[in-house]
């Protein structure tokens, strides 16, 4: 009977286990929180009747039933050094090319990859497993010495008492952040206003108070969460880079934070965490940058660290503003896209200096998951040059049953029927011809980085809007003085001038036109690849989804939206009023990037050339139909070596590219 007994306590134990992990590691729970609640309860009760079977590591063991007198000093294995901080692109940047000079300097074979991580706002901790199963627990402390933390940190459900490892090593040192989600301080704090206590400020302090509680009960409270991002005595792992060690932590059953990502050049990761940026209202947690670490862990070693910090890793800040605030009202605004987004009126408030009275709330489904009511008070965070948004509402101030806010199903300016995407997440007004829509298309066609009108602000597009002067954008080209000198704020003088200056953006060229015409997925970088395979609109509207899918960096989903817009009739009557109209549809000959002599190679540029600049070479490279790449692969047809090549010379040199001089290079490109 006891045999039984324990082999049902055992697979309790590995079920329980398993689902921890679908749960806390790969956010993909498998079983509803009941159906969980009754395995612990049935493994809680087989370890009462049979006390024997208990176990340190069983998953009904990580409250402990006493609380600590003190905390313990401890001393870390491999100092917890802090991370350097940099703010602006330019200086990361600047941070990657010393890297990559030091790196040279020191022998390296290879240019770095590079990690971007999501800095998460809360407080660093070790954690060693002895033979897979928790053995310590550490806060950083002054680096070298920690507080032992290991009765609050068992409490936590997203640390596994356990590797989920087959074979585990004899020692391993792990090292994370210990966070709490927005969403749980909410239900925290509703639970200390009906206990008539203070609330918590915010999810750091309530973090670092709670994991140096002596009592674990009090901890267990309190929903703490655990990211882990890297290692201190990690020898016995033999890992090769930091991915790697990202791969094992997620086997063995320790969370990853999510948007973890490896990029081959420092430009990339760069264009990613600055697109990251306007996704992190979506995150339940609260992140205060990115960190950029050299994959590499030889590298790593290569590079060193200094007294304070490693050299090979940094933290990518960002300025972070938060302010308390009411809900005064939810209204809706409508893109040019259609998409509608509701958008928070705030009572006024003072965040990063200015006088904030709008936030963004993204998105209905946003709206809902937070609960956001008319009349709730609000914590308002700007990040960046990021618009303000709604990090999270204060329920334990809502002083009465607000009503629930309910997405329109009509668009409130021409009541078509709202649509949803694919995907459930955003509503769209699918009228092409509804004036809220047509008053942000012709507002962004305007903007600098589109056709770039000077003087056509947004006062003057709903008044042109309102009145019917225009309602798409050919109708701009057929303005006149005298139309415009009635409006508000126009006269003679600066209606002549609007005039001149719409008539100068006919020439802005096709990759100008391709951006500001509203094409979803469609921004500068797509428009010019597009403009750089088909250099005329004609050829554009002519290709297959299949041919405009082949263009480098295009994929189907872009493809596919740029050929629904072209063959849409919306698409062709625009197209041709703009080309009735007179703007340029096409990319000058001078600059187009047709067929050539370097018709699909992939060319490597390096060293020190003595008639071109990196940027002359790379610009020669497309003009002559090829690809230029800022690093070697077996993908690399020629590297070009100018004087003082360096890492990237060996590389081909292994790979078996072919190695070119500058002679060579220019008989390329004159079809030798």
């Amino acid at each position: 009977m006891t045999a039984s007994v324990a082999s049902r306590v055992e697979r309790l134990r590995r079920e329980i286990r398993h689902h921890d992990r679908k749960y806390y590691v790969e956010a993909a729970p498998e079983i509803s929180d009941r159906d969980y609640d009754r395995l612990l309860d049935e493994l809680r009760s087989l370890e009462v009747d049979h006390p024997e079977l208990v176990t340190p590591d069983s998953p009904t063991q990580r409250i402990g039933d006493e609380p600590l007198g003190e905390l313990t000093a401890v001393r870390h294995r491999v100092p917890m050094l802090s991370i350097d901080n940099t703010y602006g692109v330019d200086d990361l940047a600047a941070w990657g090319r010393r890297v990559e000079k030091l790196l040279a300097e020191a022998g390296a074979e290879q240019p770095p990859r590079w990690v971007l991580e999501l800095k998460i706002d809360g407080v660093a901790v070790s954690l060693t497993y002895e033979a897979g199963r928790l053995a310590l627990a550490a806060t950083r402390g002054n680096g070298v010495t920690g507080d032992d933390i290991t009765h609050t940190v068992r409490t936590i459900h997203g640390v596994p008492l356990v590797l989920v490892l087959d074979a585990p090593p004899p020692t391993v040192e792990v090292r994370g952040e210990v966070y709490m989600a927005n969403s749980d301080l909410v239900v925290l704090n509703e639970r200390q206003a009906a206990a008539g206590l203070p609330p918590f400020a915010n999810t750091r302090n309530v973090t670092a108070g709670s994991i140096r509680l002596l009592d674990p009960r009090a901890c267990a409270e309190r929903p703490l969460r655990f990211f882990c991002h890297g290692t201190g005595d990690a020898a016995a792992l033999g890992l090769a880079s930091q991915s790697e060690f990202y791969a094992w932590a997620a086997a063995a059953g320790l969370p990853v934070a999510p948007r973890t990502e490896v990029f081959a050049s420092l430009t990339a990761l760069i264009d990613r965490g600055l697109e990251l940026i306007e996704e992190l209202h979506s995150l339940d947690f609260e992140v205060d940058g990115f960190v950029v670490k050299v994959d590499d862990v030889a590298q790593q070693r290569l590079l060193g660290t200094t007294a304070k910090s490693p050299r090979w890793a940094i933290a990518w800040k960002f300025e972070k503003f938060e302010a308390t605030t009411r809900l005064a009202g939810i209204r809706v605004q409508v893109g040019r896209g259609g998409t509608v987004t509701p958008v928070a009126d705030l009572e006024p408030v003072e965040l990063a200096g200015t006088i904030v009275r709008r936030a963004s709330l993204h998105n209905a489904d946003e709206v809902a998951l937070k609960d956001v009511r008319v009349g709730d008070v609000l914590v308002v965070e700007k990040a960046g040059k990021v618009i303000p948004h709604v990090v999270r509402v204060e329920k334990h101030l809502r002083e009465k049953r607000l009503p629930v806010w309910h997405p329109p199903t009509e668009c409130p300016e021409c009541q078509t029927t709202l649509v949803r995407d694919p995907d459930g997440v955003y509503i769209r007004c699918p009228n092409v011809d509804c004036p809220a829509r047509c008053r942000e298309r012709i507002r962004f066609f305007a903007s600098r980085g589109a056709m770039d009108i000077e003087g056509l602000g947004d006062k003057l597009v709903e008044q042109l809007v309102a009145t019917g002067l225009v309602k798409h954008y050919a109708d701009l080209y057929a303005l006149e003085p005298t139309q415009l000198e009635p409006l508000e704020r126009m006269g003679k003088k600066s209606a002549a001038a609007l005039v001149e200056q719409i008539a100068a953006s006919r020439d802005r060229g096709l990759v100008r036109v391709l951006n500001a015409l509203a094409i979803r997925h469609v921004g500068p970088r797509v428009a010019t690849l597009l403009a750089n395979r088909f250099p005329t609109i004609e050829q554009l509207a002519a290709a297959s989804e299949e041919e405009l899918a082949a263009v480098p960096e295009i994929g189907p989903a872009i493809a596919a939206s740029v050929h629904e817009w072209l063959t849409s009739d919306y698409g062709r009557a625009t197209i041709a009023g703009l080309a009735q109209a007179g703007v340029r549809l096409d990319v000058p000959e001078a600059e187009r990037i047709g067929e050539g002599p370097l018709t699909g190679k992939t060319l490597v540029v390096t060293g020190t050339l003595a008639r071109f600049s990196r940027q002359e070479a790379e610009e020669a490279i497309r003009r002559a139909g090829g690809r230029a790449s800022g690093s070697v692969s077996k993908k690399t047809d020629y590297l070009v070596a100018g004087a003082e090549a360096g890492s990237k010379l060996d590389k081909a040199s292994k790979l078996g590219v072919a190695v070119i001089d500058e002679a060579a290079f220019e008989r390329l490109l004159a079809g030798g």
